[in-house]
């Protein structure tokens, strides 16, 4: 028998394994930009809000979160970074948590682009 070289989801097709477990991304938030603002929502199901941290520093959005079960002698933490390729107006970005959603609106800073250079691609 032969060793699969396929991805990791198709090596399970036709049987009731669970090809979620390879899965390596996580798909717990939504990231769009309308109305010269960035808006962040990110599932974070089983906080509180006084358990979640949100920063920011210089381009790079930062939410922790920390859940103690006692009863249940469980743990649960958050940490993810998402680091923005406009200038955001740091004075005007909110955050609001409901039902289980963390929403985070950055406002963009008008005319507001990082600065960087074309790099030339050579063939």
């Amino acid at each position: 028998m032969a060793l699969p070289t396929g991805p990791a989801s198709s090596w399970f097709q036709g049987t009731d394994f669970p090809s979620r477990l390879f899965e390596t991304g996580r798909n717990d938030y939504e990231l769009y930009e309308a109305d010269d603002e960035f808006v962040l929502s990110v599932e974070m199901p089983g906080f509180d809000s006084e358990e979640m941290t949100v920063s920011w520093d210089e381009g790079v959005l930062n939410i922790a979160a920390e859940h103690e079960d006692e009863k249940r002698g469980q743990r649960k933490t958050y940490h993810r970074r998402f680091r923005f390729p406009k200038n955001v107006d740091d004075d005007e970005i909110t955050a609001q948590y409901n039902n289980g959603i963390l929403e985070v609106r950055l406002p963009v800073m008008t005319g507001g682009t990082t600065r960087g250079t074309e790099i030339e691609i050579q063939s």
